[in-house]
């Protein structure tokens, strides 16, 4: 084989240059920090996580455990999902519950139902208690302008707060864990990743995602410009009719903040291709949360959130 030849062949694509990247990260963070674990939601970002988790330990066990904030209103789909895929890998599970602080009186209910701003408390006691310096989470730069100035390694004070001014410079690949007793670090390998290389991987890995991700009949009624699904979180309200649409979801969070969007698309390449053709985020238009305020996400992550 020429020289040529053997340059053609070995060219690394560029899903296979963000999968390195990402792996790289990965095995950084498990061997920088004691006590690592890693955020999962059973959403579409926190499955390709895992996917490049179990990837880059391959052969041997994943050696970190995951982490699952339940808001109580998740889908359905989401806990089958979890729970599965927990079993098939034979993966150890923590989940910080949200009903428990609400039956105990640690956090009160929201006038609107929704549970979402209220995991910050959850997750920070979940870290304390599980004694994790580092977790890895699915978050990307290009899901919000908060999460924009986001460095790959971020560092969080002793409360768990994020305060962009104290972020580190990255140069080269270079990744700075260092922190205080008390402080401790969140790392997001797909940072430099896109909705649309997200589901691209997902194509070519052929990653099982749960079923609400693809189009499917559902009920849902009209609220705020979205198609919510009524749930253990409630329903529609007097006036909003409850209807059978044909849906999906771009983005899953807590039920009563999560909306789907109207879609033919039942496989990974038609996703991509309607992502590609969509001038809408995945969070702006189908996510009630991030609607609180412009900057509704960077008050969150200076309070502890992911």
């Amino acid at each position: 084989m020429t020289v040529e030849a053997l340059a053609v062949t070995t060219e690394l694509s560029y899903l296979d240059v963000l999968e390195s990247e990402a792996v790289h990260i990965i095995r950084e963070a498990a061997g920088e920090f004691e006590h690592t674990g890693l955020l999962f939601s059973a959403g579409k970002d926190s499955c390709v996580m895992l996917h490049l988790a179990l990837k880059a330990f391959t052969p041997a066990r994943m050696p970190f455990p995951l982490l699952h904030v339940d808001t109580g209103h998740n889908f359905p789909e989401i806990i089958d999902h979890r729970d599965r895929v927990v079993a098939v890998h034979g993966l150890r599970l923590y989940v910080a519950s949200l009903q428990e602080y609400i039956d105990d009186g640690r956090l009160r209910e929201r006038p609107d139902g929704t549970r979402n701003p209220l995991q910050t408390l959850a997750l920070l006691d979940a870290i304390r208690h599980r004694r994790f310096d580092a977790v890895l989470g699915g978050g990307r730069r290009d899901e919000d302008k908060a999460r924009a100035k986001e460095r790959v390694f971020s560092l969080r004070d002793e409360f768990g707060g994020w305060d962009p001014r104290r972020q580190r410079p990255e140069l080269w690949q270079l990744y700075n864990g260092r922190h205080a007793p008390g402080e401790r670090v969140r790392v997001f390998p797909l940072s430099n990743w896109t909705e649309l290389d997200v589901w691209q991987y997902i194509a070519r890995e052929d990653i099982v995602l749960p079923s609400l991700y693809y189009a499917h009949q559902r009920a849902v009624f009209a609220r705020d410009g979205m198609w919510l699904a009524p749930g253990s979180w409630g329903g529609a309200r007097k006036g909003e009719q409850v209807e059978r649409r044909l849906v999906r979801y771009r983005t899953v969070g807590d039920m009563s903040c999560t909306g789907a969007i109207e879609s033919t698309a039942v496989t990974a390449e038609q996703v991509i291709a309607e992502i590609a053709a969509s001038s809408l985020t995945e969070r702006g238009a189908p996510r009630a949360d991030d609607r609180l305020s412009t900057a509704a996400m960077e008050d969150r992550k200076r309070e502890g959130y992911f």
